[in-house]
C-alpha cells in the first residue's frame, strides 16, 4: 500500500500518477459545478455506490447516472466543496481521503433556518481496471473504507507515520 498527501506523491508510476491527476481534475471540476468535466475521466460503465444514508444515496451505473447523481448532490446544497487530502494506493484501488463542506440553501420560510457551513471527513474508493476507474464507492468511515479497499490499518498507520517524519 502506497500513500500520497494532497501535495505530494512516493512511489508513484506513471500509471498512477495519471489516475491521481485525473481524480484531483475531477474533484476541482465537481467543485466548480462542471460536472461534465467532472466524470471525463470515469469509465463508460462506471459503478458508483454512495452510502444508502447519503442524500440521494444508492448505485448508479455509467457516466450519465454518476452525472445524474452529482448534480442533484450539488442541487441540493448553497455551496460545495470537496477537497481530497489524501491518496492511498492499495492493489488496483485507490483510497481518496475526502474533506467536505456544504453550506445549506437558505429557506425564508424555515424558522429553524441554518445556514453555517457543516464540514464532514469521508473517503472515496475508486478501482481500476486496464488503467481505468471503473468503479467508486463512498464511506462515511474512512476506517471502513480502508478495510474495504484492502489496506491493511497497520500498513496505512506505518506509511502515514514515515511520510510525516518525512515531510510529506
Amino acid at each position: 500500500m502506497e500513500q500520497y498527501s494532497a501535495e505530494a506523491t512516493v512511489k508513484s508510476t506513471p500509471e498512477l500518477e495519471q489516475v491521481i491527476a485525473a481524480l484531483r481534475g475531477a474533484y476541482a471540476a465537481f467543485n466548480r459545478g462542471d460536472i461534465e468535466a467532472a466524470v471525463e475521466s470515469l469509465d463508460e460503465q462506471i459503478e458508483w455506490t454512495e452510502p444508502a444514508d447519503f442524500p440521494g444515496g444508492g448505485t448508479y451505473h455509467g457516466r450519465e447516472g454518476v452525472k445524474h447523481y452529482l448534480s442533484q448532490s450539488r442541487a441540493a446544497w448553497a455551496e460545495v466543496n470537496s477537497e481530497p487530502e489524501q491518496f492511498i494506493s492499495s492493489g488496483n484501488r485507490i483510497v481518496v481521503f475526502v474533506h467536505a463542506r456544504v453550506r445549506p440553501k437558505y429557506d425564508k420560510n424555515d424558522n429553524n433556518n441554518d445556514n453555517d457551513w457543516r464540514e464532514v471527513n469521508l473517503a472515496d474508493v475508486y478501482t481500476l481496471s486496464n488503467g481505468k476507474i471503473t468503479e467508486m464507492r463512498a464511506f462515511a468511515d474512512r476506517q471502513e473504507a480502508l478495510k474495504w479497499a484492502g489496506a491493511e490499518k497497520s500498513d496505512y498507520c506505518r506509511h502515514h507515520a514515515e511520510q510525516s517524519e518525512a515531510g510529506l
